[in-house]
């Protein structure tokens, strides 16, 4: 029989705690890795997005939308009508002509409520667009210079509205520092 002693353990109860100590410190270590990565690309990754974003929002603009005459389904006062299209303001798919009734019904819903152009648009710092050429100059969105800008991503495309060739800038901007990596 064996008898125990108050204070005594046995090797196997050392090793027992070693490992679960040990499996602990690691999950710790692990997570503690995991926070400090996700926050230093939150704070870090924000040019990151910007500039994703001004990217998409280009590559946007050339689509058709969604859908292909969704400007003829839009009330440009009545955000409500906005809810089942998305903006593209290409007049065929693959194409880089800019249909006019989709640029000026834009221009109308940007001019009535520019948040809710936002969201159609999925960008979530400010924008603007310019599109100007030899007999054009139109701006849609908020100008980033009237507006304090600290940072701007651009995206600058060709394209023909009415068959003339225009230049257009697509800018990303916020009021806050990105860290530029």
């Amino acid at each position: 029989m064996i008898t125990y002693k108050k204070g005594q353990f046995w090797s196997i109860d050392v090793i027992f705690a070693i490992v679960i100590f040990t499996v602990a410190i690691t999950i710790l270590s692990f997570t503690w890795y995991n926070v400090n990565t996700q926050l230093s690309v939150a704070i870090g990754g924000g040019s990151i997005i910007a500039q994703l974003q001004a990217h998409m929002l280009a590559d946007n603009i050339f689509s058709t939308g969604t859908p292909p005459s969704w400007q003829s389904v839009v009330n440009t006062t009545n955000t409500s009508t906005w809810k089942n299209i998305s903006i593209g303001l290409g007049s065929a798919p693959g194409s880089t002509n800019i249909s006019t009734s989709k640029l000026y019904t834009f221009v109308a819903m940007a001019s009535y409520n520019y948040q809710a152009t936002k969201q159609k648009l999925g960008v979530g710092y400010e924008y603007e667009i310019i599109i100007n050429g030899s007999a054009i100059n139109i701006t849609i969105g908020r100008n980033p210079n009237a507006n304090g800008a600290l940072t701007t991503f651009v995206e600058k495309r060709s394209a023909f509205l009415g068959g003339n060739p225009v230049n257009v800038e697509v800018l990303v901007w916020t009021n806050s520092t990105l860290a530029v990596s």
